[in-house]
């Protein structure tokens, strides 16, 4: 199976050596006919360097490089934002997308596909820190800010960095199955799929944005009030707008409903006490504003794809960490707490 990732100038190193890991560990157990084969194409022949220093050598510059191809990635970098890609790349993208039949992104790779247009209506996602810009910059886009990994159709992309491997093992379990996936995964020391989204690996709402707008006027007032489960047209007086403008300003500038901004809020107030206090369920859910601990679930679960429960597990698990000379547990780790939740 041949696959084309290209890297550019100032690549985010992960970003390719995550992809290429898991595509070399899958080959370990496919037959010869069956592996994978990956061409490095850049902008010449040559080396890359990353973002890191790290450089990668490339035998194609994609001027040069015609060949067929199964499956087409755009490695992303910190750069890629800005990135006005030439048209002659464009056209390659364009070209190279259609050939393959499947194409994706690592992490913001996915600018460089929306600006050959061949993400118009798609569902996508990428790194947390620059979802609001690709909405902004790419509206006929369908951005889905938390997820780790998304697939619409033949067209794949996902979060920041690591998320890279989460896409390929997907890839993998697509064109394999899933029981060479959790081999590839186990090999690497990942997990197969992810519980949650990308929010419990980001400060998502962690800190106040500095710019004092409307945005930050409701951010500084709900947090301060985070207890108080407030109506949104409690909230829009509080701030000293209608409620029509306040979903106006929201739509505009935040591309979701102020519902689901306090939401998010609440629900990262709440985060923060499932892994800093052994406080229960309902504690925690009345403490963040919710109204009960069954609506904390229920809207926990939408926006980071796990439960309450189920995050305090899996984070308590991740906190405790093995070293040669014994181990460390994490000072707030405790005896698992009632399945209720």
């Amino acid at each position: 199976m041949k696959l084309t990732l290209l890297i550019l100038d100032g690549v985010q190193a992960l970003d390719v050596a995550g992809p290429l890991d898991v595509f070399s560990e899958a080959n370990q157990f496919l037959a010869e006919a069956d592996r994978y084969e990956v061409t490095l194409v850049g902008e010449q022949a040559g080396s890359v360097a990353s973002s890191s220093g790290m450089e990668f050598k490339v035998s194609h510059g994609y001027q040069d490089f015609s060949g067929h191809s199964d499956l087409l990635l755009v490695a992303g970098g910190p750069r890629y934002p800005d990135y006005r890609p030439v048209p002659a790349l464009v056209g390659w993208l364009g070209r190279q997308a259609q050939a393959a039949g499947r194409y994706g992104a690592v992490c913001n790779g996915v600018f460089l596909l929306a600006h050959a247009g061949l993400l118009a209506g798609r569902e996508v996602t990428t790194h947390w820190d620059h979802t609001a810009r690709l909405a902004q910059q790419f509206p006929q886009l369908s951005v889905r800010p938390d997820k780790i990994f998304v697939r619409d159709g033949n067209v794949f992309t996902c979060g920041g960095v690591s998320a890279g491997i989460d896409l390929c093992l997907a890839l993998v379990a697509e064109d394999w199955g899933h029981e060479l996936a959790a081999k590839v995964a186990e090999r690497l020391i990942v997990y197969l799929r992810r519980d949650g989204g990308q929010s419990q690996y980001s400060p998502y709402l962690a800190a106040a944005p500095e710019e004092e707008t409307l945005v930050t006027r409701v951010w500084k007032y709900v947090t301060d009030n985070i207890s108080v489960a407030l109506s949104i047209e409690e909230i829009a007086d509080a701030v000293g707008v209608s409620r029509r403008t306040f979903s106006r300003a929201f739509a505009k500038h935040m591309h979701v409903t102020p519902s689901v901004f306090v939401d998010q809020l609440r629900v990262d107030h709440a985060r923060k006490l499932l892994e800093d206090s052994d406080i229960p369920m309902k504690t925690v859910a009345f403490q963040s504003g919710f109204n009960s601990a069954t609506q904390m679930r229920m809207i926990f679960s939408r926006q980071l794809n796990t439960t309450p429960r189920l995050y305090r597990e899996h984070y308590r698990k991740n906190a405790s960490i093995n070293y040669p000379g014994g181990r460390y547990d994490h000072p707030t780790q405790s005896a698992p707490e009632s399945r209720r939740l």
